[in-house]
């Protein structure tokens, strides 16, 4: 196996979803392995399913048990299980959950472990993979935790945009109780460790958004803003940080004003990922930012109405694996300085 290129490894997610043709799609640009050894932890049969369902015949891959037995020049495909397993395209099932969990627990393992370079994962079901050893609500929670980590970020990137949450997958009913001073300080150290360590930003330049909709409109909307967000901005403008805000969320984006910003740090998900899908769908990239790990995933889930259809697009997949070896340099080359 050629040393010098990075090895990355890709969950396959739910195989009823769109995740299998996503990345077959992905890897028959054969101008790829150039760039990268990659390893599917998946299935072999998974895979000759879809290539025949696809017609996918230049679709070519090497199988194997042992992550010794990787080939570069080639598509890996690491089997994490023998028996035959029910597809049905379209179809979310507890048994997809399992098979999926077995796929990242593995690529997991062999991430921490530095037995490869970086993750790209396939969409999951959230609800069919909860079992006893994933009780989170998505792949950030699961990451930081596998990792032993206190902290991490939902970091969405794209060429134009990056917006991080403070709270990520929570139900709206409980992020005004989670939207505190330290949890805000918290996310925006880390986007800023991330702009300087993962994508070389020596002095980042943040925005911030507000939590009430126009940013609480001097109290009458609502008091986080003139109580905790802004004061925590002032502390760390007054340290010397590039921190702007808080600034009401619509007319933010609506003006285009995020162009004039390195990244943006959004209140909770909707907030932060409505704009960004809308205006980086098809290119955008979810980074899980604040870990030892490098991983990233397309910006869109498994996608059931179309999968199996043949009309999945890959391009939020294909750019999230071109991140991943960018963030694999940007991290190395902030190791050596």
């Amino acid at each position: 196996m050629d040393k010098k290129l990075p090895l990355i490894g890709v969950s396959l997610g739910d195989i009823n979803g769109i995740g299998p043709e996503v990345i077959m799609k992905t890897f028959m640009d054969s101008r790829l392995l150039n760039l990268l050894t990659p390893v599917i932890y998946g299935n072999g049969k998974i895979i000759s399913y879809y290539r025949k369902l696809l017609a996918a015949d230049s679709f070519n891959y090497h199988q194997i048990k042992e992550l010794h037995q990787v080939k570069s020049s080639t598509i890996n495909v690491l089997n994490c299980w023998d028996e035959t397993v029910t597809i049905k395209p379209g179809m979310p099932s507890q048994e997809t959950g399992v098979y999926a969990l077995r796929c990242l627990e593995m690529a997991t393992s062999d991430l921490i472990d530095h037995k490869i370079d970086g993750l790209v994962t396939g969409p999951i079901n959230k609800k069919s993979i909860q079992q006893e050893s994933f009780d989170f609500p998505g792949h950030t929670e699961y990451l930081v935790h596998r990792c032993g980590a206190k902290r991490g970020l939902m970091f969405m990137i794209s060429e134009n945009l990056r917006i991080g949450v403070v709270t990520g997958h929570l139900p709206l009913k409980d992020v005004v109780v989670s939207i505190t001073t330290e949890r805000v300080a918290d996310k925006l150290e880390i986007l800023e460790e991330s702009l300087r360590n993962d994508f070389g930003i020596d002095k980042p330049k943040i925005a911030v958004l507000g939590l009430n909709p126009h940013a609480g409109d001097e109290g009458l909307l609502g008091e986080e803003e003139q109580n905790l967000i802004g004061p925590l901005i002032q502390d760390l403008k007054n340290q010397g940080k590039l921190v702007f805000g808080p600034f009401p969320a619509d007319g933010f984006f609506g003006s285009h004003a995020f162009l004039k910003y390195d990244a943006v740090l959004a209140m909770y998900h909707d907030q932060g990922l409505i704009p960004f899908k809308s205006l980086s769908f098809g290119s955008g990239v979810n980074y899980t930012a604040g870990l030892p790990i490098i991983r990233t995933s397309p910006d869109h889930g498994t996608a059931y109405s179309i999968a199996g259809k043949n009309i999945a697009d890959e391009s939020s997949f294909r750019a999230a694996l071109f991140a991943n070896i960018d963030l694999i340099k940007k991290r190395k080359n902030a190791a050596l300085h």
